[in-house]
């Protein structure tokens, strides 16, 4: 089928249009290009730019989206309304046809360099789970300071790949209840997170906090985001401090950012909030946008659907914890990406993690694969989405797809 001919309801189609970076296998200067998924086909957006005797040819033109993403908001939505043209115009249809590659034939790569990488905490079915779990006894499942801000650790950038890439399994220190010392070796709690990253474009400026309404100003777009986590050995390490090495060894993002516009049906109001905000958080005023987005999230482990998060539930919103984690005048850099936190919903089947789904492997998944209290060797977990668009439509987020392999 021709590229341009996308089935009708296909949630990749022109209203749409995700970035990413690919590279053809049988390219001998194995150059990175910047790409625009349209259906299974990838469209070389630099090439289309030259052809067409585009302005934006020097922010497509490139080995990722680092120009694209530092050009700010107005160039943002003007190289969105120039692709859709490209895309849908039938006078464009010679020049562009030529430049689009199947997606099966492409290698798909980081879309950004990442500068600095943050992760929240931001679900409250999530938080009261792990509560429960870890705080039996707790007269609360939250910890007191929860819903007065969005809790949250600075990760490892360098650790971040892409969907598809292999995650090796860590070694690290773990003392069980029955252990009387540590003991070091390869974790067996591995686990994942099923997450909404954002991706910054804008920085701003040292000491000048970003307020919650310039959000859209700041970040590009965004994407689905696996935190892989080891839980025996961040149970071991995280008193007082928090995440470490049970988190840094990697995470895993989509090849594909979606551009906060292609999700504009998709805004919603979070969750009714039961505390009052400090007015740096308070987005109760009738002039503030929406600041959640209604995502509809599944988990596979090898195959088979385990969980079906909602990100509509989440209590901080993208808005809230961007103005939170620079609140204290720490600046943002373009690439820098922050993780929602893990996406559970209320109910046993919205789940994000194999910590709740299992309830600390009290309760092992029965897969056509065999129980499944975390992740084993061989193991593949696959993270999609969609979202609400107009009329009906359905707005596809690339995929994040990674296999557990022994260390």
């Amino acid at each position: 089928m021709p590229p341009f001919d996308v089935p009708e309801g296909d949630p990749f189609g022109p209203h749409n249009l995700p970035y990413g970076v690919f590279s053809l296998p049988g390219d001998a200067s194995g150059g990175r290009r910047v790409g625009v998924r349209l259906g299974d086909h990838v469209l070389d957006a630099g090439a289309a730019a030259a052809a067409l005797g585009s302005p934006y040819v020097s922010l497509l033109a490139r080995p990722d989206l680092g120009a694209l993403l530092a050009a700010g908001r107005t160039a943002w939505s003007d190289v969105r309304r120039a692709l859709t043209a490209w895309v849908t115009v039938p006078s464009h249809r010679t020049v562009i046809e030529p430049l689009f590659h199947p997606l099966s034939s492409v290698a798909l790569h980081l879309p950004f360099e990442v500068a600095d990488y943050v992760d929240f905490y931001a679900s409250e079915h999530h938080a009261r789970n792990v509560g429960s779990i870890f705080r039996p006894d707790a007269e609360d499942s939250l910890t007191p300071n929860w819903k007065h801000l969005p809790i949250g650790y600075h990760g490892r950038a360098g650790t971040v790949v892409v969907s598809g890439t292999d995650v090796v399994r860590p070694s690290g220190q773990r003392k069980g209840p029955g252990d009387p010392v540590p003991v070091f070796g390869p974790s067996v709690r591995l686990d994942i997170e099923a997450e909404v990253g954002f991706v910054v474009g804008t920085p701003s400026e040292r000491g000048r906090p970003v307020a919650l309404g310039d959000f859209r100003e700041h970040v590009f777009g965004l994407c689905l985001l696996n935190d892989w986590s080891a839980r025996d050995v961040q149970a071991w390490e995280y008193v007082p401090l928090g995440p470490f090495l049970g988190k840094s060894f990697a995470t895993s993002v989509s090849a594909w950012v979606t551009p906060l516009e292609a999700l504009e049906p998709a805004r919603t109001a979070p969750p009714e909030r039961t505390h009052p905000l400090l007015p740096y958080l308070d987005d109760s005023a009738p002039d503030v946008e929406p600041g959640g987005y209604d995502l509809r999230i599944s988990v596979a482990v090898n195959g088979h659907t385990v969980s079906e998060p909602p990100f509509a539930t989440m209590y901080w919103t993208a808005a809230q914890q961007l103005a939170h984690m620079t609140v204290n005048g720490a600046s943002l850099r373009t690439g820098d990406l922050f993780g929602s936190g893990t996406v559970s919903g209320p109910e046993p089947g919205q789940r994000g993690s194999l910590l709740e789904l299992t309830w600390n492997g009290r309760d092992p998944l029965d897969l056509p694969t065999g129980k499944r209290a975390f992740l084993e060797d061989g193991d593949e977990v696959v993270l999609t989405a969609w979202a609400p668009g107009q009329d009906g439509a359905r707005v596809g987020l690339g995929e994040v797809r990674g296999r557990v392999v022994a260390g």
